[in-house]
């Protein structure tokens, strides 16, 4: 049974996500503010957190970006909850280390509908290679790792999970579609930007290595040497 973190300062609001996932057979712990949310982060580790951004004592944002600077936490997905709108405020939170965002007012059925897909992409199935190699990027599926001439490069889940596809189709030109389905899902409604910025921060973390990733223009993505 699937672990949730509700990190949200609004009661009424973090009992109806709560009752909704529990509903469907997750568990779920609620906090009110970071500092409680820290310490249950460190007895246990969560399958998925829901993030609200604006907290009482530290805000969303900062909390994401130190959770992706935990080796422990730099693959959990997160999901964060906000009130704003805007494409740069969603756009910064994924760029930072969000996975995906959902705005306020949502409906139970959105939420639940995201979670299951977010939940269903983290999954580790059993893979035929465990090991992919290109040019000097390692990924090492077993592991959950990526190396970059040697040395651990650390990714978020989608910037680890788009790496893997595009490396698993290496010489092949993955498409937008094929892209935003396979890691986003179905049910995934954000704007093409959102791809855009995990291209963009893949490659950085990447380094010199990042110029494998190259841009077929109007089609999608194709990485070779």
């Amino acid at each position: 049974m699937a672990l949730i973190y509700v990190v949200e300062d609004d009661k009424s609001i973090q009992e109806i996500e709560t009752f909704a996932l529990t509903n469907v057979g997750y568990r779920v712990e609620g906090f009110l503010c970071a500092s409680e949310f820290y310490e249950a982060i460190d007895r246990e580790l969560p399958d998925l957190i829901l993030m609200d951004v604006m907290l009482p004592d530290e805000d969303g944002l900062s909390i994401v970006k130190k959770l992706r600077m935990r080796r422990d936490t730099v693959t959990v997905p997160v999901i964060m909850v906000t009130a704003k709108t805007t494409e740069l405020d969603k756009v910064k939170g994924l760029d930072i280390g969000a996975d995906d965002y959902i705005t306020k007012p949502f409906g139970v059925m959105e939420l639940i509908s995201r979670v299951k897909a977010m939940l269903r992409r983290s999954a580790r199935p059993e893979e035929k290679e465990k090991i992919l190699r290109l040019g000097n990027v390692v990924l090492d599926s077993e592991k959950h790792a990526v190396y970059v001439n040697d040395t651990p490069c650390e990714l978020t889940y989608k910037e680890y999970e788009l790496l893997k596809l595009l490396m698993t189709n290496a010489g092949i030109v993955t498409t937008r579609e094929v892209i935003l389905d396979r890691i986003w899902g179905i049910d995934f409604e954000g704007e093409s930007r959102t791809l855009d910025m995990h291209i963009k921060t893949l490659r950085q973390k990447l380094k010199e290595e990042g110029s494998l990733i190259k841009t077929v223009r109007n089609v999608g993505y194709i990485m070779n040497t």
